[in-house]
């Protein structure tokens, strides 16, 4: 292994976190649920439907390398719930979490009796229980297990659910996807509740025959009386043990605060004249919310953004030495300074001034937490500018109000252009206007929308210039540029004056393309790797390396001197979502 893979390993594993190994352990136990439930749902059917689709079922997850994975996602997640119990000081973020965590928590409680007596029982006794042995004891046997086994049925899918939801909420297509993720977060728990009602029903009249008890009750498939009581007691035991852990997490919680009192308490300084008094061992964001004091957190204190930093006052060397994600994170936003630190990592053990890197109320999870696309993400889309030519000279020789209505009438052509080739208006800045594309669409598509854009733009133009002509001592120019790449979207601004934007090189690049019209006497600048998504591969236009102010490398870009000609390189196509 190379130096370089070492690195590119280290990196590695300090971006893991707790969260992540939580998240994948989940995603574990949700893909068994949800294949678990759908089994169920085959009751629909029949229960001879069920028999068949648990065969496959116990086929995969039985798979020694998967049934290995499966457990250790079981035992692993399960600690980590109980380790969240006890790590957790303060569930003030919103209601949500803290009922994630019960439920969660609930779940092997309700559960421990199905799986015991299933589960162990094939192991220790060679037991058979397959559907009709277990439809039997919950709706014959035991009625009340039904109930219980339901309540286990909605309290793990709403659970999963909600872990889904915390994972997916600032994914760009979330918000698309949401409702039709939501009709199968409905149907797929519904669909196998009525296959167990369905399946009980069959199974309740078909227990009415003599022979079906013969077929389907036997000690070989549902073990002796002993055995049973046998099972029985280590379901007890099982129980009385999760319950003690629980007890020691909760215990453990009271012990540590009465430790951190009397181990003392110290004084943070927001740098504003806000004091707080905390004891040891609060992170910095814990503290704030503790005492209701705004920090900017979008991440919820996860470690999963940055906007949490504060910049310590003073010496910092007495401060804990940063953990594994907050290095990482620190590192990924380039905070080369030691006395930046995230708020949601730092638990000094000594008095603490700092400021705020970011104002809470432009930053913070409460307000955006109804509106996540508005939160800073990292996602491609291509940038048009274009800017109108000579409204100096136009605004000279004419009345204001006059030069507004010309100057609106350009944005407005250009603005419809936009947004019928699949883009959006973004910002208005005088004449000349920065479009989106990629927002709702595919990379390739936004590439291809904003070249069509551009030659629409040019016929609109050209028809408005018809339209003004008795009013015009010339026609309207303009220059384009258009460039894509990695960029981060969110809302920037400041309380009421917040606009949502994209910011990072790739826009600075497409203002710069669109400024470079004016020295290489063109209407439009595309950059290769647009036109290469575009699928343009003719030389028509023709390419051009020019040197990009502020870039170090020069960059091969198309000359476009006829905006015209993009619309019959770049047909109309569907607009696939992202």
């Amino acid at each position: 292994m190379t130096i370089l893979d070492r690195e590119r390993a280290q990196e590695l594993l300090r971006s893991i976190s707790v969260r992540q190994v939580r998240l994948v352990c989940g995603l574990v136990l949700f893909g068994y649920v949800t294949s678990h439930f759908l089994n169920h749902a085959l009751g629909n059917i029949s229960v001879g439907a069920m028999q068949i689709g648990v065969v496959y079922h116990t086929a995969f997850w039985q798979f020694l390398p998967v049934a290995i994975i499966f457990y250790a996602a079981a035992f692993t997640h399960t600690g980590l719930g109980i380790w969240a119990l006890y790590q957790r000081r303060e569930f003030r973020w919103r209601a949500i979490e803290p009922l994630q965590l019960a439920l969660g928590l609930s779940i092997p409680l309700l559960v421990m009796f199905h799986i015991i007596g299933v589960r162990l029982g094939q192991t220790l006794f060679d037991h058979e229980k397959l559907y009709p042995q277990e439809l039997y004891a919950f709706w014959v046997a035991r009625p009340e297990r039904a109930l219980q086994i339901s309540i286990v049925l909605l309290v793990a899918w709403v659970h999963g659910c909600i872990g889904l939801h915390f994972w997916l909420r600032l994914k760009a297509f979330y918000r698309r996807a949401a409702p039709y993720l939501l009709a199968v977060a409905v149907l797929v728990p519904t669909l196998a509740l009525l296959g167990l009602y369905q399946g009980g029903r069959e199974v309740i009249a078909a227990s009415r025959d003599t022979e079906w008890h013969t077929l389907n009750l036997s000690e070989r498939q549902i073990g002796t009386q002993a055995q049973q009581e046998t099972l029985d007691r280590i379901i007890d035991y099982s129980l009385m043990f999760y319950l003690g852990l629980l007890g020691a997490a909760l215990l453990a919680r009271g012990l540590r605060e009465l430790h951190e009192r009397r181990g003392g308490m110290i004084n943070l300084s927001y740098g504003n004249g806000k004091t707080v008094r905390v004891p040891k061992g609060l992170s910095v964001l814990e503290a704030s919310l503790r005492h209701n004091v705004p920090h900017a957190s979008v991440c919820g204190g996860r470690a999963r953004c940055s906007t949490c930093r504060i910049r310590v006052i003073g010496d910092h060397s007495a401060l804990p030495e940063p953990s594994q994600r907050e290095a990482f994170v620190l590192n990924r936003v380039g905070s080369g300074d030691p006395s930046i630190r995230l708020a949601c990592q730092l638990r000094p053990t000594g008095d603490l001034s700092f400021f705020q890197l970011f104002t809470p109320s432009t930053a913070s999870a409460s307000a955006h937490a109804s509106q996540p696309a508005r939160i800073g993400q990292e996602r491609y889309l291509v940038s048009l500018f274009v800017d109108m030519r000579g409204s100096t000279q136009l605004a000279e020789k004419r009345l204001p109000f006059d030069t507004v209505f010309i100057v609106n009438r350009f944005l407005a052509a250009v603005s419809q252009a936009v947004i019928s080739c699949g883009g959006q208006p973004n910002q208005f800045v005088g004449d000349g206007m920065l479009a989106l594309f990629g927002l709702a669409s595919a990379a390739e598509d936004a590439c291809h929308g904003a070249l069509r854009a551009a030659g629409m733009i040019a016929t609109n133009v050209a028809e408005l210039n018809e339209f003004l002509s008795h009013d015009l001592r010339e026609p309207i120019r303009f220059g384009i540029g258009i460039h894509g790449g990695e960029v981060i979207v969110g809302d920037i601004g400041y309380r009421d004056h917040m606009v949502f934007t994209a910011l990072g090189d790739a826009v600075n690049v497409a203002a710069r393309l669109q400024d470079m019209t004016k020295i290489l006497a063109c209407e439009v600048i595309v950059s290769e790797e647009v036109c290469a998504s575009a699928q343009i591969a003719s030389d028509d236009p023709p390419r051009r390396e020019v040197t990009i102010r502020g870039r170090d490398e020069p960059m091969m870009v198309r000359v476009v001197a006829d905006a015209k000609v993009l619309a019959a390189l770049a047909e109309p196509r569907e607009v696939v979502a992202a």
